[in-house]
């Protein structure tokens, strides 16, 4: 319920940066196509963008400068956003067990989902499989996704994720829950060649 709540505000918030980008490349576009037309008079419509001796100090002198100031803005908002998107929730660690104040034991998520992916190989009818784990290392949640073939036993290796795999990886990392999304979705029916008459 997290990640999906996560996904909502993320989403959220990219229509809305995509809409204040758009209001403020709109409100610049226009300022610009106003003074080209003159209509904050015929010095600034001649101006050059970054402002000239001789403009400084008379009206409508600072309109590059807010031009080049909203430019900036909208450019530090686009950097913010090109890094929340870069941004994955995944996690590098997981902490087995509480620990204590002789230390802890963590293991590598790595190791663990590689482990996980193939013992859900092993699965009758399953073609690939791809685990995450994510939210925190002492609190871990786990993505699985599972691709399985078009005649497999959907209803088996559902039932033999939840059963075997997923108890298994409860069981290594020492944990009592572990919240998992499972996403089984279907291969494609491999393309026949087609055959050529001579």
């Amino acid at each position: 319920m997290g990640e999906r709540n996560r996904a909502r505000r993320s989403a959220r918030g990219n229509r809305w940066g995509l809409a204040l980008l758009g209001v403020l490349l709109l409100g610049g576009g226009t300022a610009a196509l106003a003074a080209g037309l003159g209509l904050f008079g015929g010095r600034v419509a001649e101006a050059e963008i970054a402002g000239t001796p001789e403009l400084i100090g008379r009206p409508g002198a600072w309109l590059p400068w807010a031009a080049a100031a909203l430019l900036v803005l909208v450019a530090l908002l686009a950097l913010r956003w090109l890094l929340v998107q870069l941004r994955t929730d995944t996690v590098g660690r997981i902490v087995l067990g509480d620990g204590d104040a002789r230390g802890r034991t963590e293991l590598s998520s790595k190791a663990a989902r590689t482990a996980l992916e193939r013992q859900v190989l092993d699965i009758p009818g399953v073609r690939r499989a791809h685990a995450a784990a994510t939210e925190s290392a002492q609190r871990p949640h786990l993505r699985l996704d599972v691709t399985v073939d078009e005649d497999a036993d959907v209803a088996n290796v559902w039932r033999r994720v939840r059963a075997e795999a997923l108890r298994d990886m409860r069981t290594a990392l020492e944990l009592d829950r572990l919240p998992t999304v499972v996403r089984l979705s279907m291969a494609a029916p491999p393309r026949h060649p087609r055959h050529r008459l001579a």
